[in-house]
């Protein structure tokens, strides 16, 4: 602990702004992931808070990210629909503002899964975690800084620590609630699927008034993983996360994204396929409304072949309206000799109205010759040739106007392979657009 004060005021010496943001931090001195903790605290020092004049924080204000406390929030816990998966058999892990609640959890024992809490692990010197932890994050850096991840790396108190080992009769579902109205949230999840194991995590819930996440999902040779999140953000809401992933020869990566609402949001993907046959899936659907102040949804990606015959995918599709912000900055990178790469990007924005706006930004860069890779962005509005016809055979304006926003989210609700969570988040769907249409 006192090592760590000490390169705190090191570093609040050269950048006064970096010492605020770590001064409002408890860091803690970690027990397994110590050095870890102590890395990674240097490379986010190293790296400084991110600036508007940098490559990728160049269409998103990181101003909210690097304030030293975030402004107060007074939101309740669940929306107007209820939570999600209420109805779906899964083991529930609750975290209230980023800790572990054990008495309103599920009993964490489930055939083929070991689960630990980073909390509750961090003295176990040996634990199974400590090759990962922090690991698959500063590997992330490699091309981009990422100074939040490493950030959460150094100062994340809790998280779920889950080894997959089987294939679990039940999804593991990750609950987020919130109690103090300004908390800055940070917390960290490592998953880790075992050879030929196959496991769904499920992401719901409200963290605080700011947020920081990391998952670290290291899936081995023959594994599946499946990711399914849909944490509910609140209309003054600030949070950013990355997910760092490693996946191996004949692994399944996949993962995706469900966002509404939120004044400052930033997801952050970096995705290393490292195994030949590999396939990554990620996608995303936000809806945004910038009627109660302002929305900034940002969804920042970089996926890497390294091996041969690796299948990519990025799919993501934003709905906004009264001047709601998207911003989608992918990238595809092919390295000498991953040769028959299959890689596909494409985001999508459907504009409601004249003040919105999207911001894309698909890059390739390849260095393979036996490849197959693509990318497309395109924004546009409602067509009101569609519109006119639905409306012409009884179908009225606004059900009209929701029929055509599924319809348009449709490509990245198919990237959910599971058919009753896919329809639950259809409903939810359906039900924000009734509201909002």
């Amino acid at each position: 602990m006192a090592e760590t004060a000490v390169l705190t005021r090191e570093a609040g010496a050269a950048d006064p702004g970096l010492a605020a943001r770590l001064g409002a931090l408890d860091l803690p001195a970690g027990g397994f992931t110590a050095a870890a903790r102590k890395a990674a605290l240097a490379r986010f020092e190293k790296m400084g808070l991110p600036r508007g004049r940098d490559e990728y924080w160049r269409y998103t204000d990181p101003a909210a990210f690097n304030a030293a406390v975030p402004a107060p929030l007074q939101i309740a816990d669940s929306g107007p629909d209820g939570p999600l998966f209420e109805d779906i058999d899964r083991l529930r892990l609750v975290f209230v503002d980023g800790i572990f609640d054990a008495e309103a959890s599920d009993d964490p024992a489930l055939e083929g899964v070991q689960i630990d809490t980073l909390a509750a692990a961090e003295g176990q010197a040996d634990h199974w975690a400590a090759p990962v932890y922090g690991t698959l994050e500063a590997a992330g850096h490699d091309r981009v800084a990422r100074p939040f991840g490493a950030l959460n790396t150094a100062v994340a108190r809790d998280g779920a620590l889950i080894r997959v080992s089987g294939r679990p009769a039940r999804p593991i579902h990750l609950i987020h609630r919130r109690a103090d109205d300004g908390a800055d949230v940070y917390f960290h999840h490592v998953i880790v699927v075992e050879p030929g194991a196959e496991v769904t995590v499920l992401e719901t819930g409200m963290t605080g008034a700011r947020s920081n996440y990391v998952i670290e999902v290291d899936v081995m040779e023959g594994a599946r993983f499946h990711h399914i999140s849909a944490k509910r953000a609140g209309y003054q809401k600030l949070g950013w996360g990355g997910i760092f992933a490693r996946v191996a020869a004949k692994a399944l990566f996949k993962s995706f994204n469900l966002s509404l609402n939120g004044t400052l949001m930033r997801h952050e993907a970096v995705i290393d396929i490292v195994g030949d046959d590999a396939v990554a899936h990620i996608a995303g659907a936000v809806l945004g409304d910038g009627k109660n102040g302002d929305f900034v949804h940002d969804d920042t990606v970089f996926i890497t072949h390294g091996a041969e015959r690796g299948e990519s995918r990025q799919v993501y599709k934003k709905v906004l309206k009264n001047g709601a912000k998207g911003v989608f900055q992918g990238k595809i990178l092919v390295k000498p000799g991953a040769q028959k790469t299959d890689g596909y990007q494409i985001s999508q924005a459907l504009l409601l109205d004249e003040n919105s706006q999207f911001l894309g930004k698909p890059e390739l860069e390849i260095y393979a010759d036996d490849v197959k890779c693509s990318h497309g962005s395109t924004t546009g509005a409602i067509d009101e040739t569609v519109l006119f016809y639905l409306r012409s055979r009884g179908v009225p304006k606004g059900r009209a106007i929701v029929l055509m926003v599924l319809s348009f989210l449709a490509d990245a609700l198919a990237e959910v392979e599971d058919e009753a969570l896919r329809e639950q988040i259809s409903e939810r769907l359906d039900a924000w657009l009734t509201r909002h249409a």
